[in-house]
């Protein structure tokens, strides 16, 4: 991973995701422009943006490209918790924690910056507004991945797929990453599978028949939702977790 220097259209990401949740100051948002463009880094597709074990002395938030985080048993059995999108933030105070007790890997090329604890604590003690957005997210974040559970404990496999595609929709949505009613999807099948929990023959079976309802049309790395509304009724999908903020 090598520094890339100054990218300001990276730094614009995180300043729409946070905007989402809290109206920004603008000395908020320079200072936080300012904190992003220092410390721009870059991961290949499947490189460790950091790993399980690892020690913690900063944060890290994805700028471009997709990232997940996962845990592997011993045996090799991998189960994606998460996906982070740009703008979205590893964990805002995950350097709290003597060591991460999972891996965060890129999916695709990522840009992400990397702010040590001093800095970044520094940057939320100047700005209210700044600090309350960050700890917005960490409750979306939390919010998020309740209902990843409830995803692999209640629902059945096109549930389940089906409403994967649905927040993926909606968290890119935020970023100006969505047209239309399409948005990439640089996943493979497997990181699909382990994100759902099932095994990759069902996993294809029950995209085959999202395919076959009109629900969904996958083609060259990109998804695309005829009817939103109508997936959203098949997978039992609701937007409120991702609505749990009170903005201002």
């Amino acid at each position: 991973m090598r520094s890339l220097g100054i990218y300001g259209d990276h730094a614009q990401t995180v300043v729409r995701r946070l905007s989402a949740l809290r109206q920004l100051s603008v000395e908020a948002v320079a200072a936080l422009e300012q904190a992003v463009l220092e410390g721009l880094l870059r991961a290949g597709p499947g490189e460790d943006l950091i790993a399980e074990g690892e020690p913690l002395d900063s944060v890290r938030i994805v700028l471009s490209g997709w990232a997940f985080r996962h845990k592997t048993l011993e045996d090799g059995r991998r189960q994606i918790v998460n996906f982070i999108f740009p703008g979205e933030t590893c964990d805002a105070h995950v350097y709290l924690l003597s060591a991460l007790d999972h891996t965060i890997s890129a999916v695709t090329s990522v840009v992400y910056a990397e702010i040590r604890r001093a800095p970044f604590e520094k940057l939320l003690a100047s700005d209210r507004t700044l600090a309350e957005a960050f700890m917005c997210e960490t409750l979306l974040n939390n919010a998020i991945q309740r209902e990843w559970v409830i995803n692999l404990g209640r629902r059945v496999a096109l549930e389940r797929v089906a409403h994967l595609f649905c927040e993926i929709h909606e968290r890119l949505r935020p970023v100006g990453l969505v047209d239309g009613n399409s948005c990439a999807l640089p996943v493979t099948q497997m990181d699909l599978a382990d994100a759902t929990g099932l095994s990759v023959v069902h996993l294809n079976r029950t995209i085959q028949e999202l395919r076959a309802s009109g629900l969904i049309v996958l083609r060259e790395r990109t998804l695309t939702i005829p009817d939103l509304d109508a997936l959203k009724s098949a997978a039992l999908y609701s937007p409120s977790y991702l609505e749990i903020y009170r903005r201002g």
